[in-house]
């Protein structure tokens, strides 16, 4: 029973749904909108029919995506308290409920010839209901409940893990249904069917089966600063010091360490900056000469893609054994703008795996940021906090999104990969407050030793 119990607490089963379900979405809606901007009736030379295809299907994703990061910006951070103050659940099941209804717009365009633009709606109301903000800082509030500090880092990107393993099959599977029942219904209908009943499920599960873990004890009194402690050192209360552990032992106050989050939220935003960059165009990048990669082509290309998951959990759980947190992260960030450098003279389908492969270790910073982030709070403001945190994330990628996807059309004629090597040097200028954080660590950690000798 108590098994059982225990069981019911953990998000993955939501987290696995969602995401094969947005993988399927993210698929279909780019080939839908790609197949609506084809002129194939237009007797202009080929690659002038491209160029204009590409550009029309890149204006489309910058008013999209505006859409849909600039909506939540209304209702994430109000849903984020009432899950703070009310029930964690709320911000899980809201924005799922919102996927459902925006998701199957994109059902009703393929069936009914609806205008494109017809999208636009479905992320305002998908941002309306708290979207990603809202759902994934739920996601990472109730992944650190329910996880000691020590076991934080690992506990958060075993999550990730998981997004990452379902994009990976939905991925793979997505090119398949998206254009193998052609015969029998329109292009996209299944692919988009399968998507909505995945989110159906992820909603009833979190209505019906999802349970709040309680909070794991933890030892942040330490977290106080040393200049504040005075030289006072406290340790942390066992379980038997109170007849109450999980109301009162267990929530040791935390003094939060504003520089430091400050500091984080920098590194956060420019390597989040650098990441959203890349990937916005790389759809776009794909379908160009002289890759010119189909329905199936795509699906295994973003299969690649969420195959760093898995390399960026081993990652975390070997280095987490030897290595402090902000080295992790500065490893991951490496990793990254190396294979995204790569990635700008890609010309053939080998190197481009080759680039995907040097990102092994891509998704470790931002679970890891939100670890010690978690680490420098209240359990009652981890909602907050990390709604706070995405917001951020979501202003800037839709502006980076904006940007880069300007600047792609600008250069695409004379180099389209010039876009990750932007990508590439806002990556390198991540590493300035990652450097920071990592020597005012360094600088604690000593004047700690000293005053417990």
């Amino acid at each position: 029973m108590v098994g059982m119990t225990m069981m019911r607490t953990w998000v993955e089963p939501v987290v696995a749904g969602s995401q094969v379900a947005s993988a399927f979405y993210d698929t279909a809606l780019l080939l839908v909108v790609k197949n609506y901007y084809n002129q194939t009736n237009s007797t202009a030379p080929s690659h002038l029919l491209q160029d204009a295809q590409q550009k029309a299907v890149s204006n489309f994703y910058i008013i999209y995506n505006l859409v849909l990061g600039l909506s939540p910006l209304v209702s994430a951070y109000g849903l984020s308290k009432l899950g703070d103050k009310i029930h964690r659940k709320i911000p899980i099941c809201l924005p799922l409920l919102g996927y459902l209804g925006s998701k199957s717009l994109l059902l009703l365009l393929i069936l009914l010839d609806w205008p494109i633009e017809v999208m636009y709606g479905a992320a305002a109301f998908n941002g309306l209901t708290g979207g990603f903000t809202t759902f994934w800082a739920g996601i990472m509030a109730l992944g650190s409940l329910g996880s000691s500090e020590s076991r934080r880092s690992l506990r958060l990107i075993i999550i990730e893990l998981v997004y990452g393993l379902a994009g990976f099959l939905g991925s793979m599977a997505s090119g398949y249904l998206f254009v193998g029942f052609s015969d029998r219904y329109r292009e996209g209908t299944v692919l988009v069917s399968c998507s909505i009943a995945c989110y159906a499920f992820c909603l009833l599960y979190s209505i019906f089966v999802l349970i709040v873990p309680k909070s794991a004890p933890s030892c942040t009194a330490k977290a106080k600063s040393v200049e504040e402690v005075g030289g006072q050192v406290t340790a942390c209360t066992g379980a038997a010091e109170s007849a109450q552990p999980s109301e009162s032992s267990s929530k040791a106050p935390v003094t939060p360490s504003k520089f430091i989050i400050i500091i984080l939220f920098v590194a956060a935003i420019l390597y989040d900056l650098a990441v959203v960059g890349a990937m916005n165009v790389l759809p776009l990048f794909l379908l160009r000469e002289p890759l010119s990669w189909n329905a199936v082509q795509i699906g295994y290309g973003n299969a690649a893609g969420y195959a760093i998951f898995i390399t960026s959990f081993l990652g975390v759980f070997v280095f987490s054994k030897y290595l402090r947190d902000i080295t992790m992260i500065i490893i991951g960030v490496v990793s990254f703008t190396t294979g995204v450098l790569i990635m700008a003279f890609v010309r053939w389908t080998f190197l481009f795996y080759i680039a995907r492969a040097v990102m092994l270790f891509a998704l470790i910073p931002l679970p890891t940021i939100r670890s010690m982030l978690s680490k420098h709070v209240e359990g009652s403001s981890y909602g907050k906090v990390f709604v706070l945190l995405q917001l951020s994330l979501v202003i800037t990628g839709v502006v980076t999104s904006t940007v880069f996807n300007k600047i792609y059309q600008s250069t695409l004629n004379w180099y389209s990969g010039f876009c990750f090597i932007l990508s590439f040097l806002a990556g390198c200028l991540s590493l300035l407050p990652l450097s920071i954080v990592a020597i005012k660590q360094r600088s604690t950690t000593g004047s700690f030793q000293i005053l417990t000798e």
